[in-house]
């Protein structure tokens, strides 16, 4: 399907500049917050990256001071009063998490930019990409207990496979929040630079990302987070099946015919 036309005002913003697509969260006033617009706006930019062959990797950021602030607790509260939870907060996880499975599922490599807070639904869309680069600066708030709340936008998909449960716990529980250095050493980031220099980084490292081939991405994105749950001969099944499709594309081709021709 054709790109949308992304308008200034649109609550997220979708670019495409050859293989690298860039969503950027488009709520500054309110630190790109979540509510049901955006929600609504994001699962409809997915859904087209998904449908783009061209497309190999995905850039989320935020618009203004900060990545995302989380779930928009003006909209929530205001429901919590009116006793509307179950269907405002329905309706909104409903587009957000459809917008999460895509960015899972999608055989191209997603990379959060994260500068500021990333807080709650943030922090969790952060950390749910399958990679992420954050400014020295970003601030981590895990928030939900604060609240009274457990995690929710995709927080425990992320994190959990990550860093595995007891850090999970102890990061939901127990951490007000988190520096870009400890969100790096328990694995969470993959690179951290300094605030000024972070759009160039992302575009770099996902420029990289994009030299690989849609098989190689596609094979070992979807190999890698089904390794934790498939039994060992399902999943060597897996790899086999994964990489002779893989050599059956020209790319392949290419690549060992130029490897094999430095090797004489």
């Amino acid at each position: 399907m054709p790109a949308p036309v992304s308008q200034p005002d649109d609550p997220a913003l979708l670019r495409i500049e050859g293989p690298i697509a860039t969503i950027t969260l488009n709520r500054p006033a309110a630190f790109n917050s979540i509510n049901l617009a955006i929600a609504q706006k994001l699962e409809q930019l997915a859904a087209t990256i998904e449908g783009d062959d061209a497309i190999r990797v995905v850039i989320l950021e935020g618009a203004g001071r900060a990545f995302s602030a989380g779930g928009d607790l003006q909209t929530i509260g205001a429901a919590a009063e009116a006793n509307t939870v179950t269907p405002v907060v329905g309706e909104l996880l409903k587009h957000y998490h459809a917008f999460i499975e895509i960015i899972r599922r999608m055989p191209k490599i997603s990379l959060s930019s994260v500068h500021g807070s990333a807080a709650g639904a943030g922090m969790g869309l952060a950390f749910v990409t399958d990679l992420c680069i954050a400014a020295e600066d970003a601030k981590f708030t895990p928030a939900y207990a604060k609240i009274g709340v457990s995690p929710d936008g995709g927080s425990t998909v992320g994190i959990v496979g990550t860093v595995g449960a007891r850090r999970a716990l102890q990061i939901f529980l127990t951490e007000d929040n988190f520096t870009a250095k400890q969100a790096l050493e328990w694995g969470l980031v993959a690179k951290i630079v300094p605030a000024t220099e972070l759009k160039a980084a992302t575009r770099q490292l996902a420029e990289r990302l994009a030299q690989n081939a849609p098989a190689a991405i596609a094979g070992t994105k979807s190999l890698v987070y089904a390794a934790a749950t498939t039994p060992v001969k399902q999943q060597l099944d897996a790899e086999e099946h994964k990489i002779i499709m893989a050599m059956n594309t020209e790319e392949f081709r290419v690549a060992v015919k130029k490897f094999t021709s430095k090797s004489k």
